[in-house]
């Protein structure tokens, strides 16, 4: 492959989809590209503005939030893996907004919630909480979540019992 055909396959990549370096740079040396080579494509990209990892953190970070229902810790797991600088994921994280990121928390754990059989019990919200800590969700916000019954299902079964005491 030469230089120019690998230009034009990354130009292509990057105007498909927000890309980072470390991405590109991955592309560049499994097709033979290395050392001053690959950096004279990549700094020919950035400088024309193909790719930003700013950007890319940014567009990574709402993405993984919204569509994926990630929380910080995990979306700061994923921009370390493709070598985002912490500044850059820092700056990301402050563009989310906290009722945003609370909501979404919510949304995910009380969808959980009902698949949970244990229902509101120890072993239930033991098992929810696990499932928004591996979700990348901070513990005190996972169990504040966890710990109020609106989370959970009500049962039909508890409702219907009190109608029949009447």
């Amino acid at each position: 492959m030469t230089e120019e055909s690998a230009l034009q396959r990354l130009e292509t990549l990057c105007v498909a989809a927000e890309r980072c370096r470390h991405e590109l740079s991955e592309k560049l040396r499994r097709w033979g590209f290395m050392g001053d080579d690959a950096d004279k494509i990549l700094d020919s990209l950035e400088k024309r503005r193909f790719f930003d990892d700013s950007r890319f953190a940014s567009a990574y970070t709402r993405d993984k939030l919204l569509y994926n229902r990630w929380g910080r810790l995990k979306i700061i797991m994923g921009l370390r893996e493709k070598r985002i600088d912490r500044s850059t994921i820092d700056e990301a994280l402050d563009e989310i907004d906290d009722e945003e990121y609370e909501r979404v928390a919510t949304e995910y754990l009380t969808t959980k919630a009902r698949t949970i059989k244990e229902g509101f019990t120890y072993d239930g919200r033991t098992k929810l909480y696990r499932q928004g800590i591996h979700r990348g969700f901070e513990a005190s916000l996972v169990a504040r979540i966890v710990k109020s019954p609106d989370t959970w299902p009500h049962k039909e079964d508890d409702e219907d019992e009190e109608y029949d005491e009447d």
